[in-house]
């Protein structure tokens, strides 16, 4: 273990606040260690550090860099690194839970209650001598494409991912943000992704809602065409979008019309929310929230803010992982399609903690 995992190890040990992350295809790793145990919030969105976000906005943590002590390490991909699949047995109960959750959220598109609606599950895994340091390293070889990292604090709890998806880029009066949807299962021995219409109307949903609030905003808005991305195991649709914001414009502003997105949440915002806390039966807490760089300087010229979605994570709780997936539900989906499309998401955190733990999944709704 370098010196700088070693530093990390030894501040949890310590049981004092962390994040440590890496971008999109970048090999460098930054730590940011808070060195007392106070709980700080974002209030305004000119606080300047890591912020963590719930899926509410009811709780948006922030790991202030002007608390803490900053470190960065160097950490290469390796190109041999891989894991072989492993067998994995799933509850009969919750596939037919989350089957009749499906079932009620396409009957109320029908009625025309909403377009879109975004329903998850979230499933128990128990852990054999779990080791955060290895397992963050493992998120960071598998999806080098994605946002990787590992945040603690003691009054808030232990959460890992690697999330595909960026909720919003801002640096001065320049933004970037992206519209992600529609889901599909890697196949080697395909070299074209094919997308049904569902998938293709899911993304289009998720690109109208963005473009449609940041008119408020922003000025000379950019859309690319929709393209396909990969992330792990996983295909999606992906499309580009950025301007430039408004002189009056703030931060907070564009945070609050962007989050939740239709990829997290459903169309229209309101009712789909107002579903989802109905009917999941569960609080998804910070999944689905947003994290990242807040008005900071760590990794651009230029203070910056770079937030992504929360999404393909894990809570660690004692010897147990809590793993959280989620599906897009339009008027054409298929409750046993949207089962299997949450095994496969499943998948991204079970073959980090393959690697290091042994499973003994046992799910819960």
């Amino acid at each position: 273990m370098d010196d700088f995992f070693e530093k990390v190890a030894e501040h949890k040990t310590s049981q004092l606040p962390f994040v440590m992350y890496s971008k999109p295809n970048s090999d460098t790793v930054f730590g940011i260690l808070q060195n007392n145990t106070i709980l700080f919030e974002v209030t305004d969105f000119s606080e300047k550090g890591f912020v963590f976000a719930s899926f509410d906005k009811s709780k948006m943590i922030l790991i202030p860099e002007n608390e803490s002590k900053i470190i960065k390490t160097v950490f290469k991909n390796n190109s041999n690194f891989s894991i072989a699949n492993n067998d994995s047995q799933h509850d009969n109960l919750a596939k037919i839970s989350f089957e009749n959750l499906v079932e009620k959220g396409i009957n109320a598109i029908v009625a025309k209650a909403f377009k879109k609606v975004v329903l998850s599950r979230k499933e128990e895994v128990s852990l054999t001598d779990f080791n955060f340091i290895e397992t963050f390293q493992n998120l960071i070889q598998l999806y080098p494409a994605t946002f990787t990292y590992c945040f603690y604090h003691p009054k808030v709890g232990f959460w890992m991912g690697a999330t595909p998806e960026q909720l919003l880029k801002a640096s001065e009066n320049t933004f970037e943000t992206t519209a992600l949807a529609g889901t599909q299962q890697a196949n080697d021995t395909s070299t074209e992704i094919v997308w049904q219409q569902k998938e293709k109307d899911e993304q289009q949903y998720v690109t109208d809602f963005i473009v449609k609030r940041l008119q408020n905003v922003a000025s000379q808005i950019t859309v690319t065409k929709p393209y396909s991305l990969k992330a792990g195991a996983i295909w999606h649709i992906k499309t580009d979008i950025s301007g430039v914001l408004n002189e009056e414009s703030t931060l907070k502003e564009v945070v609050d019309l962007l989050h939740p997105t239709p990829a997290v949440c459903g169309l229209p915002k309101d009712k789909a929310m107002q579903f989802i806390v109905a009917n999941e039966n569960y609080n998804r807490t910070f999944y689905t929230g947003f994290l990242g760089e807040l008005n900071s300087s760590l990794t651009s010229v230029t203070k910056s803010s770079d937030l992504f979605v929360n999404l393909r994570c894990m809570q660690i709780e004692n010897d147990s992982a809590m793993l959280y997936m989620g599906c897009g539900i339009t008027k054409e989906s298929i409750p046993e399609k949207e089962w299997e499309e949450s095994v496969n998401k499943s998948m991204t955190m079970k073959k980090v903690l393959w690697k290091a733990e042994r499973l003994a999944p046992r799910s819960k709704i």
